[in-house]
């Protein structure tokens, strides 16, 4: 292997049908767990509760613990506390992207094994070995956790995401897109195609663009009318599974680059954007890539999808532009600063991308 790359393949279990809660005994069977701590989220329990009422056998002592709602780390730090002082020697995450990331770096902290089960299709954090932090207010911390710990299973019944909020889908779906848009450039490299590993990655990542610009639309009118059509699986699955796969395959070469450093900029200056979520900011930031790249032509593409599933596809449409000099200077420099962006076989600058920046809002206000 010429690069610098570690793959991270995904969950050792993975399942996605009507009865994937009933593998759950055999799974926990191979760690024969005493005690069980299931974190949780408010209304992701009460959707979640129904499907799990059956699957634990009585020899399991269950304990429950909701979440504060944000992956950070002192919520991290008070579960291990909880995990360690009831002598916890599995854990159960039941809930959103900020919910699997919060189990999987508990459960670093704690040294245990941990499942996961979404009741959201609206990102790949089930399936990836990194927690994406946040302070307790909701703004970003601007630090990924990266660990080697990966998920014992994650499991998915498409009757228990099939009626979460449409909207976090349609921001999965544009979380996902990015995995195309950020890695093109870098995967394209002859040094990259030499790998196997990475070349799978860009086979992988080309799938997820590819499924999202023919089936995304079909998907997300199906799930309003509550189908769990094939195209809704499809479209799913590769939220949460193959988007996850691309960066296990790819490393660092494959998981993000400028759209997602753009969402981490935007969360950690701009508390008014709170109410967008990761995938809406990131759909804005895939947007701000190409425009750095010189790609008018494929944000030409990309309008009328952007415009059928309502994602924002400027900071003008977010109602936070003009933006100060002070702000725009600091969103700039925390972009440039990620060491990501410099993956991309280009110069980037703090210069370039100001420019990017107010082209992009001069070309879709036109």
């Amino acid at each position: 292997m010429s690069i610098d790359l570690s793959v991270k393949v995904g969950p050792q279990f993975y399942r996605y049908n009507e009865d994937a809660f009933e593998f759950i005994p055999n799974i926990l069977n191979e760690y024969k767990p005493r005690r069980i701590l299931i974190i949780h989220g408010t209304i992701s329990w009460t959707k979640a509760q129904p499907f799990l009422k059956k699957v634990f056998p009585d020899q399991y002592e269950l304990y429950y613990q909701e979440y504060s709602g944000e992956c950070s780390y002192s919520e991290g730090e008070r579960l291990a506390n909880i995990i360690n002082s009831k002598n916890i020697d599995f854990v159960i995450g039941v809930g959103g992207g900020k919910l699997a990331d919060l189990t999987l770096y508990t459960c670093h902290l704690a040294n245990v094994p941990f499942g996961v089960i979404p009741t959201l299709a609206s990102n790949c954090a089930s399936w990836t070995p990194l927690s994406v932090m946040y302070k307790e207010n909701g703004l970003a911390e601007g630090k990924t956790e990266h660990v080697s710990r990966q998920a014992v299973f994650l499991l998915i019944n498409p009757k228990l995401v099939i009626d979460a909020p449409v909207n976090y889908f349609i921001a999965g779906i544009a979380d996902t897109l990015a995995k195309w848009y950020e890695s093109d450039m870098i995967l394209e490299q002859q040094k990259f195609i030499e790998e196997p590993f990475a070349d799978m990655a860009r086979y992988a990542a080309l799938m997820c663009r590819n499924k999202i610009l023919s089936e995304a639309n079909t998907a997300v009118l199906d799930m309003k009318n509550g189908v769990a059509s094939k195209a809704f699986l499809h479209v799913s699955e590769i939220v949460i599974g193959i988007a996850g796969l691309v960066g296990g395959l790819g490393g660092k070469y494959a998981r993000n680059t400028v759209a997602h450093s753009m969402h981490d900029a935007l969360s950690a200056t701009l508390p008014e954007l709170h109410d967008f979520l990761h995938g809406e900011k990131v759909g804005y930031g895939i947007l701000f890539q190409l425009a750095l790249e010189g790609k008018w032509e494929v944000i030409d593409e990309l309008i009328p999808f952007y415009t059928s599933l309502d994602l924002p596809k400027s900071l003008t449409e977010m109602k936070v532009y003009p933006l100060s000099k002070e702000k725009q200077k600091e969103i700039i420099y925390l972009i440039n600063n990620k060491k990501k962006v410099h993956l991309l076989p280009m110069e980037v600058n703090e210069e370039k991308l100001s420019k990017a920046l107010n082209e992009l809002e001069n070309y879709i206000n036109k």
